[in-house]
Protein backbone atom coordinates (compact mmCIF):
# COMPACT_ATOMS: atom_id res chain seq x y z
CA UNK A 1 0.00 0.00 0.00
CA UNK A 2 1.33 3.50 -0.85
CA UNK A 3 -0.49 6.08 1.55
CA UNK A 4 -0.46 8.95 3.45
CA UNK A 5 -1.84 10.19 6.74
CA UNK A 6 -2.68 13.85 5.12
CA UNK A 7 -4.96 14.60 2.05
CA UNK A 8 -3.40 15.11 -0.89
CA UNK A 9 -0.20 16.22 -2.51
CA UNK A 10 2.24 13.89 -1.17
CA UNK A 11 3.41 12.34 -4.25
CA UNK A 12 1.54 8.88 -4.70
CA UNK A 13 1.43 9.10 -8.24
CA UNK A 14 5.13 9.24 -8.99
CA UNK A 15 5.93 6.39 -5.46
CA UNK A 16 3.83 3.91 -7.88
CA UNK A 17 5.36 4.61 -10.69
CA UNK A 18 8.57 3.72 -9.39
CA UNK A 19 7.47 0.50 -7.74
CA UNK A 20 6.26 -0.25 -11.26
CA UNK A 21 9.66 -0.09 -12.56
CA UNK A 22 11.33 -1.58 -9.87
CA UNK A 23 9.06 -4.91 -9.71
CA UNK A 24 9.54 -5.36 -13.31
CA UNK A 25 9.20 -8.75 -14.76
CA UNK A 26 6.39 -9.39 -11.91
CA UNK A 27 2.59 -10.02 -12.56
CA UNK A 28 1.75 -6.16 -11.50
CA UNK A 29 -1.79 -4.86 -10.52
CA UNK A 30 -2.46 -1.57 -9.72
CA UNK A 31 -5.94 -0.64 -7.69
CA UNK A 32 -7.24 2.74 -7.08
CA UNK A 33 -10.07 4.36 -5.80
CA UNK A 34 -10.41 6.18 -9.11
CA UNK A 35 -11.06 9.64 -7.49
CA UNK A 36 -13.20 11.88 -9.28
CA UNK A 37 -14.87 9.21 -11.97
CA UNK A 38 -18.45 8.85 -12.88
CA UNK A 39 -18.39 5.20 -13.12
CA UNK A 40 -18.94 2.65 -10.05
CA UNK A 41 -17.86 -0.82 -9.21
CA UNK A 42 -15.10 -2.45 -10.44
CA UNK A 43 -13.94 -0.97 -14.07
CA UNK A 44 -10.36 -2.31 -15.76
CA UNK A 45 -8.74 0.16 -17.59
CA UNK A 46 -8.80 -0.54 -21.64
CA UNK A 47 -8.06 1.73 -24.52
CA UNK A 48 -11.12 3.11 -24.36
CA UNK A 49 -10.69 4.39 -21.11
CA UNK A 50 -10.92 8.09 -20.15
CA UNK A 51 -10.10 10.50 -16.76
CA UNK A 52 -13.97 10.05 -16.79
CA UNK A 53 -14.27 6.59 -16.68
CA UNK A 54 -11.02 5.47 -14.33
CA UNK A 55 -10.11 8.77 -13.19
CA UNK A 56 -6.57 10.82 -13.93
CA UNK A 57 -4.00 8.85 -12.13
CA UNK A 58 -5.09 5.15 -13.32
CA UNK A 59 -5.56 6.63 -16.95
CA UNK A 60 -1.98 7.88 -16.05
CA UNK A 61 -0.85 4.90 -14.88
CA UNK A 62 -2.43 2.75 -18.14
CA UNK A 63 -0.88 4.61 -20.62
CA UNK A 64 2.86 5.00 -19.01
CA UNK A 65 2.61 1.05 -18.26
CA UNK A 66 0.57 -1.09 -21.05
CA UNK A 67 2.41 -4.57 -20.03
CA UNK A 68 0.06 -4.12 -16.26
CA UNK A 69 -3.37 -4.11 -14.79
CA UNK A 70 -4.88 -1.21 -14.11
CA UNK A 71 -8.04 -1.19 -11.91
CA UNK A 72 -10.23 0.52 -10.26
CA UNK A 73 -12.80 -0.27 -7.15
CA UNK A 74 -14.29 1.86 -4.13
CA UNK A 75 -14.63 -1.48 -2.34
CA UNK A 76 -10.81 -2.56 -2.04
CA UNK A 77 -11.32 -5.74 -0.87
CA UNK A 78 -13.82 -6.63 -3.48
CA UNK A 79 -10.78 -5.13 -6.24
CA UNK A 80 -8.27 -7.57 -4.61
CA UNK A 81 -10.46 -10.98 -4.43
CA UNK A 82 -10.47 -9.97 -8.40
CA UNK A 83 -7.13 -9.30 -8.90
CA UNK A 84 -5.03 -11.60 -6.88
CA UNK A 85 -5.50 -14.91 -8.34
CA UNK A 86 -3.57 -13.43 -11.44
CA UNK A 87 -1.24 -11.30 -10.17
CA UNK A 88 2.11 -11.08 -8.45
CA UNK A 89 1.88 -8.06 -6.74
CA UNK A 90 -1.04 -5.39 -6.07
CA UNK A 91 -0.32 -1.97 -5.69
CA UNK A 92 -3.00 -0.58 -3.93
CA UNK A 93 -2.92 3.00 -4.53
CA UNK A 94 -4.32 5.35 -1.33
CA UNK A 95 -5.72 2.47 1.19
CA UNK A 96 -3.93 3.05 4.42
CA UNK A 97 -7.16 3.86 5.74
CA UNK A 98 -9.31 1.60 4.99
CA UNK A 99 -9.63 -0.76 7.81
CA UNK A 100 -10.97 -3.36 6.05
CA UNK A 101 -7.35 -3.89 4.11
CA UNK A 102 -4.25 -5.42 5.50
CA UNK A 103 -1.69 -4.57 3.06
CA UNK A 104 1.26 -7.07 3.21
CA UNK A 105 3.58 -3.90 3.27
CA UNK A 106 2.70 -0.38 4.02
CA UNK A 107 4.67 2.71 2.43
CA UNK A 108 3.58 5.94 3.88
CA UNK A 109 4.30 9.35 2.25
CA UNK A 110 5.21 12.68 3.95
CA UNK A 111 5.60 15.93 2.02
CA UNK A 112 9.12 17.53 3.71
CA UNK A 113 7.79 21.11 3.39
CA UNK A 114 4.44 20.08 5.87
CA UNK A 115 6.95 19.77 9.06
CA UNK A 116 7.72 23.12 8.60
CA UNK A 117 4.81 23.69 10.99
CA UNK A 118 2.33 21.81 13.52
CA UNK A 119 0.10 19.61 11.66
CA UNK A 120 -3.63 19.22 12.78
CA UNK A 121 -6.28 16.75 12.11
CA UNK A 122 -9.33 17.29 9.99
CA UNK A 123 -10.58 20.12 9.46
CA UNK A 124 -8.49 22.27 11.89
CA UNK A 125 -5.74 20.42 9.65
CA UNK A 126 -5.02 17.73 6.68
CA UNK A 127 -4.42 14.68 9.01
CA UNK A 128 -7.09 12.30 8.32
CA UNK A 129 -5.74 10.50 11.83
CA UNK A 130 -3.56 11.31 14.33
CA UNK A 131 0.17 11.24 13.43
CA UNK A 132 0.92 7.87 15.49
CA UNK A 133 -0.62 6.52 12.68
CA UNK A 134 2.51 5.91 11.30
CA UNK A 135 3.52 3.45 13.81
CA UNK A 136 1.36 0.71 11.28
CA UNK A 137 3.82 1.45 8.59
CA UNK A 138 6.61 -0.38 7.29
CA UNK A 139 8.48 2.33 5.68
CA UNK A 140 8.24 5.98 5.68
CA UNK A 141 9.52 8.03 2.53
CA UNK A 142 9.75 11.52 2.89
CA UNK A 143 8.49 13.12 -0.42
CA UNK A 144 9.63 16.57 -2.41
CA UNK A 145 12.94 17.30 -0.43
CA UNK A 146 14.57 20.15 -1.29
CA UNK A 147 17.97 18.35 -3.05
CA UNK A 148 20.62 20.39 -0.80
CA UNK A 149 18.14 20.44 2.31
CA UNK A 150 20.41 20.44 5.15
CA UNK A 151 21.42 17.36 8.18
CA UNK A 152 19.67 19.64 10.62
CA UNK A 153 16.33 19.52 8.60
CA UNK A 154 16.50 15.67 8.55
CA UNK A 155 17.42 15.12 11.71
CA UNK A 156 14.35 17.50 13.12
CA UNK A 157 12.23 15.72 10.80
CA UNK A 158 13.46 11.95 11.67
CA UNK A 159 13.10 13.10 15.33
CA UNK A 160 9.66 13.28 14.81
CA UNK A 161 9.25 9.32 14.52
CA UNK A 162 11.61 8.41 17.26
CA UNK A 163 9.08 6.43 19.06
CA UNK A 164 8.81 3.75 16.33
CA UNK A 165 12.61 3.39 15.53
CA UNK A 166 12.57 0.26 13.57
CA UNK A 167 10.77 2.31 11.07
CA UNK A 168 13.06 3.04 8.61
CA UNK A 169 12.57 7.18 7.72
CA UNK A 170 13.81 7.73 3.57
CA UNK A 171 14.46 10.66 1.63
CA UNK A 172 13.59 11.83 -1.87
CA UNK A 173 13.12 14.62 -4.39
CA UNK A 174 11.94 15.32 -7.50
CA UNK A 175 13.31 15.35 -10.60
CA UNK A 176 11.52 17.30 -13.69
CA UNK A 177 11.83 15.49 -16.75
CA UNK A 178 11.81 16.75 -20.33
CA UNK A 179 8.39 18.53 -21.24
CA UNK A 180 6.50 16.53 -23.89
CA UNK A 181 3.34 17.40 -26.00
CA UNK A 182 -0.27 16.81 -25.01
CA UNK A 183 -1.04 15.94 -28.52
CA UNK A 184 1.15 13.85 -31.03
CA UNK A 185 0.29 16.73 -33.31
CA UNK A 186 3.60 18.74 -32.02
CA UNK A 187 6.86 18.42 -32.24
CA UNK A 188 9.21 18.66 -29.19
CA UNK A 189 8.93 20.77 -26.79
CA UNK A 190 10.88 24.27 -26.39
CA UNK A 191 13.39 24.39 -23.26
CA UNK A 192 11.83 27.73 -21.34
CA UNK A 193 13.90 30.88 -20.74
CA UNK A 194 13.36 34.08 -19.38
CA UNK A 195 12.32 35.23 -23.25
CA UNK A 196 9.31 32.46 -23.05
CA UNK A 197 6.10 33.39 -21.42
CA UNK A 198 4.44 29.97 -19.63
CA UNK A 199 0.66 29.70 -19.42
CA UNK A 200 0.52 26.91 -16.86
CA UNK A 201 -2.60 24.60 -15.87
CA UNK A 202 -2.65 23.17 -12.72
CA UNK A 203 -5.74 21.16 -11.31
CA UNK A 204 -3.53 19.54 -8.40
CA UNK A 205 -3.22 19.52 -4.53
CA UNK A 206 0.22 21.33 -4.36
CA UNK A 207 1.26 23.16 -7.27
CA UNK A 208 3.62 25.31 -5.54
CA UNK A 209 6.88 22.89 -5.73
CA UNK A 210 5.84 22.93 -10.41
CA UNK A 211 5.78 26.47 -9.88
CA UNK A 212 8.78 26.90 -8.02
CA UNK A 213 10.96 24.67 -10.77
CA UNK A 214 9.36 26.60 -13.60
CA UNK A 215 10.66 29.83 -12.43
CA UNK A 216 14.31 28.64 -12.52
CA UNK A 217 13.92 28.23 -16.10
CA UNK A 218 11.12 31.32 -17.12
CA UNK A 219 9.67 34.19 -14.53
CA UNK A 220 7.06 35.16 -17.38
CA UNK A 221 4.41 32.92 -15.60
CA UNK A 222 0.75 33.08 -15.60
CA UNK A 223 -1.18 30.45 -13.28
CA UNK A 224 -4.62 29.05 -14.24
CA UNK A 225 -5.13 27.21 -11.00
CA UNK A 226 -7.80 24.56 -10.41
CA UNK A 227 -8.27 22.27 -7.55
CA UNK A 228 -7.13 18.97 -7.49
CA UNK A 229 -8.78 16.58 -9.77
CA UNK A 230 -10.64 19.16 -11.47
CA UNK A 231 -13.03 17.85 -14.32
CA UNK A 232 -12.10 20.87 -16.72
CA UNK A 233 -15.22 21.84 -18.62
CA UNK A 234 -15.79 23.54 -22.12
CA UNK A 235 -16.15 27.15 -20.41
CA UNK A 236 -12.82 26.35 -18.65
CA UNK A 237 -11.19 25.13 -21.74
CA UNK A 238 -12.49 28.37 -24.16
CA UNK A 239 -11.41 30.79 -21.31
CA UNK A 240 -7.59 29.05 -21.31
CA UNK A 241 -7.82 29.72 -25.16
CA UNK A 242 -9.12 32.79 -25.32
CA UNK A 243 -6.63 34.13 -22.82
CA UNK A 244 -3.92 32.61 -24.54
CA UNK A 245 -4.66 33.62 -27.74
CA UNK A 246 -5.23 37.47 -26.68
CA UNK A 247 -1.53 37.12 -24.85
CA UNK A 248 1.05 39.84 -26.90
CA UNK A 249 3.81 37.69 -25.82
CA UNK A 250 5.64 36.61 -29.13
CA UNK A 251 6.97 33.70 -27.29
CA UNK A 252 4.65 31.57 -25.37
CA UNK A 253 3.13 27.91 -24.42
CA UNK A 254 0.75 26.08 -22.35
CA UNK A 255 2.56 23.96 -19.56
CA UNK A 256 0.42 21.48 -17.40
CA UNK A 257 1.02 18.14 -15.21
CA UNK A 258 1.24 14.74 -16.61
CA UNK A 259 -1.65 14.33 -14.84
CA UNK A 260 -3.85 17.42 -15.86
CA UNK A 261 -2.77 16.42 -19.33
CA UNK A 262 -5.39 12.93 -18.80
CA UNK A 263 -7.99 15.21 -18.28
CA UNK A 264 -6.96 16.81 -21.65
CA UNK A 265 -7.70 14.20 -23.72
CA UNK A 266 -11.48 14.67 -24.19
CA UNK A 267 -12.56 14.99 -27.77
CA UNK A 268 -13.91 18.18 -27.26
CA UNK A 269 -11.61 19.24 -25.49
CA UNK A 270 -8.66 17.69 -27.99
CA UNK A 271 -10.30 19.91 -30.42
CA UNK A 272 -9.87 23.56 -28.89
CA UNK A 273 -6.04 22.45 -28.05
CA UNK A 274 -4.75 20.44 -30.76
CA UNK A 275 -3.26 23.45 -32.66
CA UNK A 276 -2.02 25.52 -29.46
CA UNK A 277 1.85 24.35 -27.90
CA UNK A 278 0.37 22.80 -25.22
CA UNK A 279 3.12 20.47 -23.17
CA UNK A 280 3.28 18.64 -19.90
CA UNK A 281 6.22 18.47 -17.29
CA UNK A 282 6.66 14.80 -16.55
CA UNK A 283 7.95 13.74 -12.88
CA UNK A 284 10.02 11.36 -11.39
CA UNK A 285 10.80 10.24 -7.28
CA UNK A 286 14.36 9.95 -6.42
CA UNK A 287 15.21 8.36 -3.66
CA UNK A 288 17.82 9.92 -1.81
CA UNK A 289 21.05 7.64 -2.48
CA UNK A 290 21.56 6.97 1.24
CA UNK A 291 18.29 5.10 1.59
CA UNK A 292 17.87 3.78 -1.93
CA UNK A 293 18.92 0.72 -1.55
CA UNK A 294 17.20 0.15 1.85
CA UNK A 295 13.68 1.14 0.32
CA UNK A 296 14.33 -1.15 -3.24
CA UNK A 297 15.87 -4.23 -1.25
CA UNK A 298 12.53 -3.82 1.41
CA UNK A 299 10.09 -3.88 -1.27
CA UNK A 300 11.87 -6.87 -3.36
CA UNK A 301 12.68 -8.96 -0.31
CA UNK A 302 8.53 -8.91 0.76
CA UNK A 303 7.50 -9.74 -3.06
CA UNK A 304 10.38 -12.25 -3.37
CA UNK A 305 8.64 -14.13 -0.30
CA UNK A 306 5.35 -13.59 -0.63
CA UNK A 307 5.53 -15.05 -4.41
CA UNK A 308 7.67 -18.04 -3.49
CA UNK A 309 5.37 -18.39 -0.75
CA UNK A 310 1.87 -18.70 -3.08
Amino acid sequence: CIGNLAVGGSGKTPVTEYLVNLLKGKRIAILSRGYGRDTKGFVLANPSSTANSIGDEPLQYYHKFPNITVAVCEDRTKGINLLKSDHDVILLDDAFQHRKVRAGLNILLFEFSKFSSSQFLLPAGNLREPFNGFKRSDLVLITKSPMQSSEIERNHICNKFNSAPKIPVLFSYLNYQQMRPVYFSLNSAPKLTNQIRVHLLTGIANPIPLVEYIKQQSSDIIHHEFPDHHSYSLRNIVNLVNDFSNDPAINKVIVTTEKDAMRLLDASIKELLLDLPIFYLPIQIVIDESGRQIFDQTILNYVSSTTRNR
